[in-house]
C-alpha cells in the first residue's frame, strides 16, 4: 500500500521560439509553486523567474499556493509586451479612418 496518493499534472511554459509541457507526478496536496519546482522547467528556461510570473490552470489565473488536482495543467505566463486593450483601440481607430476615407463620394 503506497504511503501517499500521487496525481499527474503538467507544467507548461512557452517562448515564441520554444515551448515545453512537462508531465510531473506529484503528491496529492501539492501546490502550483511546488509542482513548478519539481518539474525542473527552470533548468530548461534559466531566465524564468517564477517568483514574479503569473500562473494559471487551463487559462484561469491562480496563485502559487493553489492546490493541484489530478490532470491539471499549470501554465506559467510571460509578461505582455503590448497592452491588448491599446492594440484593439489602435486597430479600431485605423479601421474607422479607412471606412470614412473610402466611403465618401
Amino acid at each position: 500500500m503506497p504511503d501517499s496518493e500521487t496525481i499527474n499534472v503538467e507544467v507548461a511554459y512557452a517562448l515564441p521560439e520554444k515551448q515545453r509541457i512537462m508531465k510531473v507526478n506529484v503528491d496529492a496536496g501539492t501546490t502550483i509553486g511546488a509542482a513548478i519546482v519539481q518539474s525542473g522547467i527552470m533548468v530548461e528556461f534559466p531566465e524564468l523567474d517564477v517568483e514574479f510570473s503569473k500562473v494559471g490552470i487551463f487559462g484561469k489565473l491562480a496563485t502559487m499556493q493553489t492546490v493541484l488536482q489530478d490532470g491539471d495543467r499549470v501554465e506559467i505566463y510571460r509578461p505582455l509586451i503590448a497592452d491588448p486593450k491599446e492594440v484593439r483601440r489602435k486597430r479600431a481607430a485605423e479601421g474607422k479612418v479607412t471606412k470614412k476615407g473610402g466611403g465618401s463620394a
